[in-house]
């Protein structure tokens, strides 16, 4: 019974440091989400920071912030969602 307690640790071990990997290639990773035809374009890291935020002068009109609040969403939600779920790390758990 001992060796097999060993293997499943050992198992764990190597999970343990495949998924500090891809946590590290998540940091490093980039995604642009766009919105309104290009009007709004956001640069998320891989740990959905901002990196970048660019917003054409054609959409800001001080009577309509909600719509440029809807495109800046919109362009967010773009990009976060090319990065995926963080529970997906690549099918490295058991269960």
């Amino acid at each position: 019974m001992g060796s097999g307690f060993s293997k499943m640790k050992k198992q764990a071990r190597m999970m343990q440091q495949q998924m500090e990997q891809v946590r590290e290639e998540m940091k490093s990773k980039e995604v642009t989400g766009k919105s309104g035809n290009g009007l709004v374009t956001i640069i998320l890291d891989g740990e959905r920071n901002i990196k970048d935020l660019k917003i054409k002068p054609e959409c800001v009109d001080p009577e309509d912030t909600e719509g440029l609040e809807d495109l800046i969403r919109a362009a967010y939600e773009e990009a976060t969602s090319q990065l995926g779920d963080e529970s997906d790390l690549g099918g490295m758990l058991p269960f």
